[in-house]
């Protein structure tokens, strides 16, 4: 009797204690909207006996035993990126998808971690990525994540996101300048987009700009995407859930895939998308060898995988993969991919198990890299208040730090394409008055472009323009960026009684953006005519602003005497009108530079679907990219204008030979030497430094971005004409120098992929070039396998060694 007395006592206290934590739960879920989801709270009387909240234990021990607890049916429902709740161990639901590609964001109509319906209803909207990536600044790119790291952060602590793990930064290649998307990339550049990946993860995830200062807790979680050659959204009708590109393993080796590895093994992002398309009949979800092989195995990847939207189900429903549903669950699965943006797995895993076709090991892989993440973000460690990061309050959103951050990005990355007779900048004092024309002169939300949120406080060009000149007169010209209107009468009165013109014309979200490419590099509509007429009809040369991401052929501006002046200011962000009129009248001095070839209309004959990147002379295939395009230009990548004028020359330390050795007679035939085969150890060894003078020689201060291309004596065998080895961005006063030093590194600088995607080193010349100023460097394979570089004195003295030792040898075989 006392046993079974003894034995209800216990179920009674069992009872209230999951009665408590239960009730625990129900107040964690109705809690005001200023406290935060999280677990292991110290109010629910169960967490202490469950190891998974024990912060003393590893991660992967912690893991192990929630998984531990789940049953089959929870640990499926997991596997969506709208996580349920798991009552009973107190889990509170979790979205996995949030973006923040250019600031904390959101998107109507679609489940998302982050909302703006609190006592926090905007955030900091700094410039679209293709402007910021102008900059050529890696610093600029670690404050802008870092920013939107610590704003994301204090949405969460004010009790404003059930997610924390962003789908950002996209890192594709800008391969055709038709792609709706280009705008929210670094660009065409590999080099510029890894680096950007690598600056930008960084300063949203919480680490160091230079980086391994970040260890286990997460500021946020970032996630490069989409990975891997996606390019196309919807072109002429052919759409990138059924698109099967055609990629050679040449160009994914040094154009598509360098982004992500740098993102992975620099940045040591905690999240990877895989993209809707399949490379070469494989979707890229399904697709062992990337995921598994390739980001965890070669590169190392610890983090998650999920799917793009819908992705899972794509492979049975549109591009007919697979025979049956549960085939493409166990796809996924097994190639490595964690967590299905959809409902896909949640539907179809269960019978997927049943039929055998998935284990509840590969489950529990994708739900140990699930639940790693969410740990890392201190969700699992009690109040977050308490925890790293949980000092960053709803004040940190909108700071005046971060309104100036967004300032200064619009103004480094704004370009000046042209300024004839030095237009440029207007006069405070003697423009009389302003005739502002044009659809885009006073749209807040073009300038902000996609994936934004919603901005703390919008300037239009045509506001900041006002505040310059008093006497400002604005017309739209047409409705919308399609203009299809024609012109007034009474916007012709306006441009002929004003001192001064300024066109805001261009692009927006209507003509550029996901799931819809251009099928013309033109500007749309009547733009053109209105623009020619409007030039034509005004006082003095006018002012061109475009706003669009993608390039334009506006080669009708470039020789239309009328117009004196060119600006792109691509998506410029909250702030971007201010930066205009700042640039406008020379309160700053723009030194941005194009991170993207811009091409005439005549490129449009070309499919959007063709994604070599080399060139095919026999056939007039051009090739894509400045590295490779061998085609008329508009503008060539690295192009800017400024007010000031920059002399460069490199200096006499740098080496001019680089010795690496190779003990393979058959390579030595070929001229080249396999990265791979050289070693680590070798690789770093041959590094050497090369330093480059600045002058700033014009009369104004000015940011200036610095392009160190190496190119080629001939550029056969598929080698890129040239590539940028490095760039950083420098301030100078008038008159002012400045030494920019840069490390090169053979392996990695002056390697390109061969027809079978190794990375190999040519032997021979290589010409450094910056600006009109080259230094050559030459390759020499060597059976010495100490390999390095050398200075011409250096090189000077080897040919005296050989010949001491020649004169040694001598005299021995005549005495001997």
């Amino acid at each position: 009797m006392h046993h079974i007395a003894s034995h209800k006592m216990k179920l009674r206290k069992l009872s209230l204690l999951i009665l408590i934590h239960i009730c625990s739960l129900l107040l964690i879920s109705a809690q005001s909207s200023d406290q935060p989801p999280f677990s292991c709270g110290l109010s629910d009387p169960l967490t202490k006996s469950y190891p998974f909240c024990k912060t003393t234990l590893p991660i992967n021990q912690r893991v192990q035993d929630l998984i531990s607890r789940l049953t089959l049916d929870e640990k499926i429902s997991q596997l969506v990126n709208s996580a349920p709740a798991i009552p009973r161990l107190g889990i509170p639901g979790y979205e996995w998808w949030s973006e923040a590609l250019h600031g904390v964001a959101f998107v109507a109509n679609i489940s998302q971690g982050i909302r703006f319906n609190g006592t926090i209803q905007s955030a900091t909207s700094f410039p679209q990525v293709i402007l910021t990536a102008a900059s050529f600044d890696p610093y600029l790119w670690y404050r802008i994540g870092q920013a939107i790291g610590i704003e994301a952060r204090g949405i969460y602590n004010a009790g404003q996101a059930r997610g924390m793990t962003f789908w950002t930064p996209n890192i594709n290649i800008y391969r055709d300048p038709r792609w709706g998307r280009g705008q929210e990339t670094p660009g065409e550049d590999p080099l510029v987009t890894g680096k950007y990946a690598v600056s930008f993860v960084r300063g949203i995830q919480g680490d160091s700009f230079e980086g391994g200062k970040l260890g286990e807790n997460l500021q946020v979680s970032a996630c490069c995407k989409h990975f891997t050659a996606y390019d196309l959204d919807n072109w002429k009708g052919i759409n990138r859930f059924v698109f099967d590109a055609n990629v050679t393993v040449q160009d994914l080796a040094d154009t598509y895939q360098p982004p992500f590895q740098s993102c992975i093994q620099k940045g040591k992002a905690s999240g990877v998308m895989c993209a809707y398309n399949r490379i070469n009949g494989v979707p890229n979800c399904a697709d062992y060898n990337l995921l598994s092989k390739t980001a965890r195995g070669q590169w190392g990847f610890n983090g998650y995988i999920t799917s793009d939207c819908d992705a899972v189900s794509i492979i049975y429903d549109e591009q007919g993969y697979v025979k049956e549903p549960e085939d493409a669950v166990a796809d996924v699965l097994k190639a490595g991919m964690d967590v299905d943006c959809g409902e896909y797995l949640k539907n179809y895993t269960e019978s997927a198990v049943k039929k055998e076709k998935v284990s509840v090991s590969e489950i529990d892989r994708a739900l140990h890299n699930l639940f790693s993440i969410r740990m890392r973000l201190g969700l699992f460690n009690g109040n977050p208040t308490k925890q790293p990061f949980g000092n960053i309050g709803s004040d940190y959103v909108c700071s005046q730090e971060h309104l100036n951050l967004a300032l200064e990005a619009a103004r480094s990355g704004i370009v000046l394409l042209k300024n004839t007779n030095r237009l440029l900048p207007l006069s405070k004092t003697k423009t009389t008055s302003l005739a502002v024309i044009g659809p885009n002169a006073n749209s807040t939300e073009t300038l902000v472009g996609n994936y934004a949120g919603p901005p703390c406080k919008p300037i239009t060009p045509l506001q900041a323009l006002q505040s310059y000149v008093k006497n400002t007169n604005y017309y739209p010209g047409c409705s919308t960026v399609n203009c299809s209107s024609d012109l007034t009468d009474q916007t012709m009165k306006i441009v002929k009684g004003a001192d001064q013109v300024i066109l805001v014309m261009g692009l927006d979200q209507t003509q550029e953006r996901e799931a819809h490419d251009r099928v013309d590099l033109v500007l749309p509509g009547n733009q053109q005519k209105l623009i020619s007429s409007i030039a034509g009809a005004a006082k003095k040369p006018v002012v061109l602003v475009l706003l669009c991401g993608g390039p334009v052929d506006i080669t009708f501006a470039k020789n239309d005497q009328n117009i004196g002046s060119i600006i792109w200011a691509g998506y410029p962000g909250e702030a971007g009108g201010r930066a205009l009129a700042e640039i406008i009248f020379g309160d700053h001095n723009p030194g941005g530079r194009l991170p993207v070839t811009w091409y005439p209309q005549n490129l449009t004959k070309i499919p959007m679907t063709d994604m070599r990147m080399r060139p095919e002379p026999s056939s007039g295939y051009p090739g894509r990219t400045y590295r490779f395009y061998q085609g008329p230009k508009v503008f060539e990548f690295g192009y800017g204008l400024s007010y000031s004028n920059y002399s460069y020359e490199f200096l006499p330390v740098t080496k001019n030979k680089v010795y690496l050795n190779n003990q393979s007679s058959d390579k030595l035939a070929v001229g080249y030497k396999s990265v791979s085969e050289m070693g680590t150890e070798l690789c770093d060894k041959s590094k050497f430094p090369v330093t480059v003078g600045v002058h700033n020689t014009g009369e104004m201060t000015g940011k200036h971005a610095v392009l160190l291309f190496v190119r080629r004596a001939k550029a056969d065998n598929g080698r890129p004409m040239k590539q940028l080895v490095g760039f950083n961005s420098v301030d100078l006063k008038a008159g002012e120098k400045a030494e920019i030093k840069f490390e090169l590194s053979p392996c990695e600088h002056l390697s390109s992929a061969n027809e079978d995607g190794r990375m190999v080193i040519d032997e021979g010349s290589h010409f450094l070039s910056i600006g009109d100023k080259e230094s050559e460097i030459t390759v020499v394979f060597s059976s010495d396998t100490s390999g390095g570089a050398t200075s011409k004195q250096e090189g000077a003295m080897v040919l005296p060694r050989m010949l001491k030792f020649f004169y040694i040898y001598t005299l021995l075989c005549i005495f001997f």
